[in-house]
């Protein structure tokens, strides 16, 4: 299988997230990770025999001028694993995707390939864990040991302004990024303002960040029960909108 494709953009940019994405992809700093991802890839399910799994590190995806990044908790086994694109070929990718053509950050409301021709606008998405973790759930010292490549992904990606994060995990990681301390109870709609470092930064680890906005993860847990419904994302995705001074999409 080859890697996933990536945007064009700058050249500068595009080749230093091109460094960074190598990096993901070669690494095996965590041997529980590193042993799931290629055992989930080994034994397939069946609807999926005949395909080759990614198994490996999965990079961000989207446009590298976005004024958004989603941040999601991990890979799925047999989703962006197998794919090798984030939030690609499972149910909670069916979810986001979309939400985000309703929302006008995608181009198609379908995610099934690194080929299908999907492409964001004004959008990127990435993960706090780059690897399909057992029972979705990361150890802490993996979470760590991930968390430098979400920083320097944020530090490039110079646009962005608004960060959603997916979930509790992935709000725990941009808090910690960011230096927020206490944090605010996460929530879904809740929105928190990243302090300012000085006249022409922000604080922590977040880039140019300078607000993170929280979702319910689209998990099938929270999308089956009607927990997060396709209503509350429009919302998000709406204020995230607003909050990066895009225009609102019809």
């Amino acid at each position: 299988m080859s890697a996933p494709s990536r945007p064009a953009g700058d050249a500068s940019l595009a080749a230093a997230l091109h460094v960074l994405n190598d990096e993901i992809v070669s690494c095996r700093r965590c041997d529980r990770l590193v042993a799931w991802r290629e055992q989930t890839a080994a034994d397939k399910r069946a609807a999926f025999a005949d395909e080759e799994y990614w198994g490996r590190g999965v990079p961000g995806f989207g446009d590298l001028a976005a004024a958004v990044v989603l941040v999601g908790l991990a890979p799925a086994a047999h989703g962006a694993n197998r794919t090798g694109r984030m939030f690609t070929g499972d149910r909670s990718g069916d979810f986001l995707y979309s939400a985000l053509h309703r929302c006008g950050f995608a181009n198609q409301p379908t995610s099934t390939s690194v080929d299908d021709g999907l492409e964001l606008r004004d959008a990127y998405i990435t993960a706090a864990v780059r690897c399909a973790p057992p029972a979705n759930k990361p150890a802490p010292a993996e979470r760590d040991a991930c968390r430098p490549f979400l920083e320097r992904e944020l530090a490039l990606l110079v646009n962005a302004r608004v960060a959603i994060a997916l979930g509790a995990f992935a709000y725990g990681v941009l808090c910690t990024l960011a230096g927020i301390r206490p944090r605010p109870r996460f929530g879904h709609g809740v929105t928190v303002d990243v302090p300012a470092d000085g006249p022409s930064g922000r604080a922590g680890g977040l880039g140019s960040i300078s607000h993170i906005v929280c979702s319910f993860h689209p998990s099938q847990q929270n999308t089956f029960t009607g927990r997060l419904t396709a209503e509350m994302t429009d919302t998000v995705l709406r204020d995230a909108r607003r909050l990066a001074d895009l225009p609102l999409s019809n």
